[in-house]
Parts: structure tokens; sequence; C-alpha cells
């Protein structure tokens, strides 16, 4: 399975249909397990990727300057578009007329401080997938690329929620994390993280990222670098400040591109809402629930994230990663899931065992995993590092719980209600 950074628009656009088909790409390391988890820490940053990359081969845009006004301050560029915002984030009356990506970067040029600026580039509210802008920025301290991208989520989805809330540090390291709501409700996430979960290299990566109480959605980033990836490092830290990044992303001429922009057909304009046969069990809480009693202590946790969650676990002898993926209906890819290794027990339920070296982890990490399906093509996976993280090298030789241990407890009815 690719990489999870590497993933461009069809993960994110029908990112519901290819975790159902995740185990797929299992033989290889169960990185799949890995990226569903990393719906709850990475999405967001592979959403704005995914939508600012279109083909190009790296992203840049620019540092912020002057003042930049709140929502309601009455100030700023002027708007971009003339109709009106509902309460579901589109246009209520006869949508604004497109909005080119000229135009866009003109807007964000009127944002920035002094400075030099260009490698500008941009894509209009009328083209696919989306509009953005970028382009890299020097002040006088060193070139960075920044990067803003434009979209949509539904109001109060689990979207929305997830795209405002700092990550575990267990798929995401950063230095600092936080969550501001504005007075007009948006709410603002702000992190000062770095563009490799394994910290490989030293490239930096600061984001904003703002939903609006009528589903707009700006996304801002920035590196200590002149390209996202592939480029050295040419300044200790991006030029903007986390305040300044907060402004940025709140500017109202971002929303007013976004009311430009068309609703495409069939696009989900957000998660999809559980239905009646999707399970409800918090994950995480059931997952510590069935470990073997009065072994174990638990050190981090997913909450109460329903269908993916994840412990870390110590019994003493080093940390483990547990995750555990809960998912409906998913017969249609037993075949692929379950070859002729795999076992049937008596009530038509399917195991599947593996065992291997964990491609992304770190030194000496290994992942094992059980992947279960019951005859109605209800399905649990669970596996364990060796580490407390999925990039992190080994804490010990081989996880704290058995094979035995995993298959117990994928295979309990706790999962269902």
């Amino acid at each position: 399975m690719p990489d999870v950074e590497q993933h461009s628009d069809p993960f994110e656009e029908q990112l519901s249909a290819d975790l159902r088909r995740a185990g797929a790409g299992f033989d290889a390391d169960r990185a799949a397990l890995v990226a569903a988890g990393a719906v709850r820490g990475r999405r967001r940053l592979l959403r704005r990727r995914a939508a600012v990359a279109g083909g190009a081969a790296s992203l840049a845009l620019v540092g912020l300057g002057g003042a930049l006004l709140l929502p309601g301050d009455g100030g700023g560029p002027a708007p971009l578009g003339a109709a009106s915002v509902g309460a579901s984030g589109h246009t209520a009356s006869a949508a604004p007329a497109a909005v080119s990506g000229d135009a866009l970067i003109r807007a964000l040029e009127k944002l920035l401080p002094d400075g030099k600026f260009g490698k500008a580039q941009a894509r209009g509210t009328d083209e696919e997938p989306g509009p953005y802008v970028s382009g890299v920025y020097d002040d006088g301290k060193g070139a960075a690329a920044i990067a803003v991208s434009l979209g949509r989520v539904q109001p109060g989805s689990d979207e929305a929620r997830q795209v405002t809330e700092c990550p575990g540090k267990v798929f995401t390291h950063y230095d600092a994390c936080g969550t501001t709501r504005l007075p007009d409700g948006s709410v603002v996430m702000v992190m000062q993280g770095y563009e490799y979960p394994d910290r490989r290299v030293d490239t930096k990566l600061w984001s904003a990222e703002l939903v609006t109480p009528e589903g707009h959605h700006v996304g801002v980033s920035e590196w200590n670098a002149a390209a996202e990836k592939d480029a050295p490092v040419t300044r200790p830290e991006p030029p903007l400040s986390p305040a300044r990044l907060r402004q940025l992303a709140a500017a109202r001429v971002w929303r007013d591109a976004i009311d430009a922009t068309p609703e495409v057909p069939g696009r989900p304009a957000g998660d999809p809402t559980p239905t009646a046969t999707r399970p409800a069990v918090a994950v995480a809480p059931t997952l510590r629930n069935l470990l073997p009693k009065g072994r174990f202590t638990v050190s981090e946790d997913s909450g109460d994230d329903t269908g993916y969650g994840y412990l870390v676990v110590d019994d003493g002898k080093g940390t483990c990663f547990v995750q555990v993926n809960v998912q409906d209906d998913m017969s249609d890819v037993a075949g692929d899931l379950f070859g002729s290794g795999s076992e049937e027990l008596p009530d038509g339920t399917r195991v599947a065992v593996h065992q291997g070296p964990s491609e992304k982890g770190g030194s000496g990490a290994v992942m094992w995993t059980v992947d279960t399906m019951r005859s109605d093509g209800r399905r649990v996976v669970i596996s364990e590092l060796n580490s407390g993280a999925p990039h992190d090298a080994a804490t010990r030789t081989t996880p704290a719980l058995t094979v035995a241990q995993l298959r117990t407890i994928a295979l309990s009815p706790k999962w269902w209600r």
C-alpha cells in the first residue's frame, strides 16, 4: 500500500470506500490499518495536500503581512463573491462568479508582509479538484513554502470536528498544538509539527485548519524550506507565527472564494452519517476492557471514537501500540483478505494471522495482526507493534500480547451491540 503521506485526491474524496477495502494491502505490512488510524491523527494533512498538490511537484505560498482582520472586522481584501451563505455553508442565491487562480494570488499578496514572493501557483474556484494558492516567500531570513487550500465540510460532522482537533502524538509528532474558537463561532486549530512522522529530516510543517459554522474549510500550511519535500531546510522555523497563521486562515477573502466554488455532484460534503448497521462501540474503552486483567498499564488511547481506536500499553517490559478496526459489510473483499492460509470457524467466521516486520516502523519493529470476519461481513482487525508508535523503533523483541490473546480479543462479541 502506498505511503500514507503520499495519497492524493482519491484517498481523500473516497476515504470511506478506501478504508472499507484497506485490508487488501495488509499482505505488505498491515499498513492499511495504520492508514485507518491516521484518519484521526493525520487526515487533515492528507486532505489539504490532496487539494493543493494538483500535479505540482511541490507546494508553496507565503508569509503573512500587515494586520489581518478577523471576520466581522469590516476590513481586509474586498469580497470575491456576493452571494449570501446559508446554514449549510452553500450559497442561498445565485452562485457568484468563479474566482480565478490569478485573483487568489492577488488576494493573498495583499495579506503578505514585505519580502520576496515568487513561484506562485493557483487553481481557481471552477477548477478541479478545488481552489488553492501557493508560492515561496522570503522575508530575508530564508525561503519558505506556504500553501492555502479551500473547501467545504459538513457542519457538525465528525470530519468538521476532526479537522480542528489536535491529533494524538502517536501518529503525528509535533511541538505544540491548540484549538481556538473565534468570536464568530469558527474553530481553528494551529499545529507546529514536522513534514515527516519519523522526523528523518528537519523539515518543519506548521499548519492552521479553520472551519466556520457554515462549513467553510480553510487550510494554511508553511514549511521552513522552499518546498514541502526534497528541499533543504533554509531557516530554523517557518516564517509565520501561530497567531499569524490563525489570522491568515480567518481572512474573509477565503470564505468568499469558497462560496464561489460550485458543489461537485456525488462528492460527499463530509463524513458519512453512521447508519443503524454501523457498530457504535467506542473502540479504545472496549479494547481496554478486553486486555488481560492486571497485566498492563495504558499511557495513551484514542478516546471514544468508534470504528477505529488504539491503546499504548506496557506490561513492564516495554511499550506496545495496539490498534483495532471495526467495520460493517466487508463481505465484498473477503476473498482478498482471507486466502488459503486462513481459518474458518464452525459459525462461518474467518480468521487470518499475519506476523512480520513493520515496513513503516523503526529499527526492529514487527507487527502482529489477527483479521476476523463474521459470515455476515462484520470485520474486526487487531494489530500490535513492539513499539509505542507506528514509526518508532522497537522497545522489545516481540509484542506483549500473544497471537492467541489478539485472536481472543478480535473474536469477542463485545465489538457488536
